[in-house]
Formats: structure tokens, sequence, C-alpha cells
């Protein structure tokens, strides 16, 4: 996996301890929620997606690719880019690096589908993250 896409936002983060796992790293699910609240994040400065909204994300894939061993203590950043856009949806992308090295643990990757959450079908993405879109 490549990242791709423009640059939309940047959150930094700390690992916690207890986001360690047996063998002294990072559990693999870490990784998705760091790319989650980056997510979301991100999408709450848009002021899109939020609680009780009309229409709001979903996700329809999503992917890593670890890269590096990620161990306490350290603070991470979360990079998102925003990829190509589709009529109902957008891809984005992440990388997590080091937050004082800049070293790269992992790619990660989310279809994000905008959806009406009443009929609880997919609706047209919103100009906003449309405009954001690499394509």
């Amino acid at each position: 996996m490549s990242v791709q896409g423009n640059l939309v936002s940047s959150l930094a983060m700390a690992l916690r301890w207890g986001d360690m796992d047996a063998y002294g790293h990072a559990n693999n699910t870490v990784y998705f929620r760091f790319f989650e609240e980056a997510r979301i994040v991100w999408l709450a400065k848009l002021d899109l997606g939020g609680t009780g909204e009309p229409t709001g994300p979903v996700i329809i894939k999503t992917s890593a690719t670890f890269l590096k061993e990620l161990t306490h203590p350290a603070t991470v950043v979360v990079e998102t880019y925003a990829g190509k856009a589709g009529n109902t949806s957008l891809d984005t992308y992440h990388l997590l690096k080091d937050a004082d090295t800049g070293d790269v643990y992992a790619e990660g990757y989310a279809k994000i589908v905008w959806m009406d959450n009443t009929t609880r079908k997919s609706t047209p993405l919103p100009d906003t993250l449309r405009a954001l879109a690499a394509e």
C-alpha cells in the first residue's frame, strides 16, 4: 500500500501503556484506533459526521501495513490524506509516524461511504469532502 492524496489533517496522540500486548509492542488493533481517531477529529473539524446529523460516514473497507514495531513510551502523529472521491465515497489514507523522529510505523487505508442515517443508504459525498479529494 502506498499513501496517496492530499494531506488534510495531522493529529498527535500518545501510546498508552495499556495499548501494548503480551509481546511488549502496540497491539495491531491500536493502529486502527489511531486511524479512526484521526478520521473522527478531522471530520469534526469540518463540522461533518457528528452524532445526530442526518448524514455521516461509514467505513466499508479498511487495511493497514505494519512497517515498524511501536512500543511505549511513544507519541505518534497520524497524517490523514484525502484520495479519490466517488459519487458517495472517499478513499482516505493514513501515515502513523513517530512524533520525534518521523519514522513511519504503519500505513493505513479506509474507504468512507457517506450514508443517510434515516434511510441507511448511501448519499452523495458532501461538497466539502469532494473539494479536498485528490481526484
